[in-house]
C-alpha cells in the first residue's frame, strides 16, 4: 500500500503543535495559577461567635463583611467558610502582615456619634457613604479621617441640636475623639482626629469602610504557614510528581511501543489543559489540589493502557492493523467511559459532604477526569487514526505483539 504523506504530515503538525504550545505557555499558565496557603505560604484562623444560636443569614452577613475587610488587606482569592452553625474559619494565602490581618479581621469596628453624655446613640458607622471615609488632614498638618455621610440633613439637625456641645466618636467602646459642635455641619462631612500618624488614620479609615461585623466573634485556633515552608511543599510536590510521570511514560512506551508514544503526547495535553483550566476557572490550587492532579494522570493514562491492550488483543486475534484499531477503540469505549463516570460520583459526594480542603480535591480530580476524557479518548483516536489512515503501521510489533502471539484463525 502507497503511504500516505498527508496524514502523516498531519499526525506529525499535530505533535510539533501541541509540544510547541505546552514547552512555550505551561510557565505562564503556572504563574498565573492562584496558590493556595499551603503553597504560599499565609494564615488561617477559626472564629466562633459569641451568640448562641445564631441564624444562617447571620454567619453569611459575617463572613460577607470579613471579605470586605480582606479586599482592605489585598489578598487575592480567600477562603471563607461556614462551618457548622456558630463557626467561620479564614484562610489567607500570601498575607505577608499576619498581626495585621489578624487585628483588622478581630475588630468589630462598630462606629457611633454619641451625645454628649456618650450613652445615647445618634448616628452608626452605616450611616456612611460606600468608602466614605478617607485619610485628610487638618491645617496643622496632622492626619484626620474625613467622614461622608449618606443624609447630610441628619447630620447637620444633630450638629444644631448640638450646637456648642461635644459630640464622642467611639470604635465599638474605645472613644476615638471628642470633638465639640462649634457651628452647623451642613456639608454632610465629618472628621475624626487624633491618630499617632497617616498609617494608623489610614487602618481606621480602611475599617470604617469594611463595615462592621454583626456578630461577635472569637478566635478558637490559628496557624500559620512561612512562605519558604509553602515554597519547600510546592517543590518537594512538583518534584515527586515529575518523577512519577516520568516513571509512566517509560512504562507505556516500553510495553506499548506506538500507542504508548501517542499516550504520552496526549498525557502531556492532558497536563497542559488542567493547568489551563484550574487558570481559566481562578481554582485555587493546593497540596491535595496537586496530589487530585497527579492521580488524574494516573487515571489518564489507564484509559490509554485500556485502548492500548484492546488494540493487542484484537491483533493476536489475527486482525489487520486497521481493523485492530477500529474494534479495540470501539470495544475500550464503554469501560473507560464507567471508570470515568464512577469517579465522578465519588468527587462529587467528596465535595458534597468534604471540608475545604477535601472540596478543593474533588474540584481539581472532576476537572482532571472530564479532561482525560478528552485527551485519552478523542485526542489518542485522532491520533492513531491518521498514523493508521497514512499506512505506515504494517508491522503488529509497532503495538508490542510478537509474531508468535497471533492467531493463525
Amino acid at each position: 500500500m502507497k503511504i500516505r504523506k498527508g496524514k502523516l504530515v498531519a499526525f506529525c503538525l499535530l505533535v510539533v503543535v501541541i509540544l510547541g504550545i505546552v514547552a512555550t505557555t505551561t510557565l505562564d499558565v503556572w504563574n498565573n495559577i492562584t496558590k493556595g496557603l499551603d503553597l504560599q505560604g499565609g494564615f488561617e484562623v477559626l472564629y466562633e461567635t459569641e451568640q448562641k444560636n445564631v441564624s444562617m443569614e447571620a454567619l453569611k452577613d459575617t463572613a460577607a463583611a470579613l471579605n470586605n475587610r480582606i479586599n482592605v488587606l489585598g489578598v487575592s482569592e480567600p477562603e471563607i467558610t461556614i462551618e457548622g452553625s456558630n463557626r467561620i474559619r479564614v484562610q489567607l494565602a500570601g498575607v505577608k502582615d499576619q498581626n495585621k490581618a489578624r487585628k483588622m479581621l478581630g475588630k468589630q469596628a462598630r462606629l457611633t456619634f454619641r451625645d454628649p453624655s456618650g450613652k445615647t446613640v445618634l448616628m452608626e458607622g452605616k450611616d456612611l457613604k460606600e468608602n466614605g471615609a478617607s485619610v485628610g488632614y487638618d491645617e496643622l498638618n496632622r492626619p484626620v479621617v474625613t467622614l461622608k455621610l449618606k443624609d447630610p440633613k441628619k447630620f447637620e439637625n444633630i450638629t444644631r441640636k448640638y450646637l456648642g456641645q461635644q459630640i464622642p466618636i467611639y470604635l465599638d467602646e474605645t472613644l476615638l475623639s471628642d470633638p465639640q459642635v462649634q457651628q452647623v455641619i451642613s456639608g454632610g462631612e465629618a472628621q475624626i482626629s487624633g491618630q499617632k500618624d497617616a498609617k494608623e488614620a489610614q487602618e481606621l479609615a480602611d475599617l470604617l469602610n469594611a463595615g462592621a461585623i454583626p456578630l461577635k466573634l472569637k478566635e478558637v485556633q490559628s496557624f500559620s504557614v512561612d512562605a519558604s515552608l509553602g515554597a519547600d511543599s510546592l517543590r518537594d510536590s512538583l518534584v515527586a510528581g515529575l518523577y512519577a510521570i516520568i516513571a509512566i511514560f517509560i512504562f507505556v512506551i516500553g510495553l506499548y511501543r506506538l500507542p504508548g508514544f501517542i499516550a504520552v503526547i496526549t498525557l502531556i495535553a492532558y497536563a497542559y489543559l488542567n493547568l489551563l483550566t484550574f487558570m481559566l476557572l481562578d481554582v485555587t490550587l493546593t497540596l491535595p489540589g496537586i496530589a487530585a492532579f497527579i492521580l488524574g494522570i494516573g487515571i489518564a493514562v489507564d484509559a490509554n493502557i485500556i485502548m492500548g491492550e484492546r488494540i493487542r488483543d484484537e491483533l493476536r486475534v489475527g486482525r489487520s492493523i486497521a481493523g485492530a484499531v477500529k474494534a479495540g477503540s470501539k470495544r475500550s469505549f464503554l469501560t473507560i467511559f464507567d471508570a470515568h463516570i464512577t469517579t465522578i460520583i465519588a468527587a462529587v459526594v467528596l465535595f458534597i459532604f468534604g471540608t475545604s480542603a477535601v472540596k478543593g480535591f474533588s474540584v481539581s480530580l472532576i476537572a482532571g477526569i472530564l479532561i482525560s476524557f478528552i485527551t485519552a479518548v478523542a485526542l489518542s483516536r485522532i491520533m492513531m487514526t491518521l498514523l493508521v489512515r497514512s499506512n505506515l503501521l504494517k508491522r503488529p510489533g509497532l503495538f508490542g505483539v510478537r509474531e508468535d502471539e497471533i492467531s493463525d484463525l
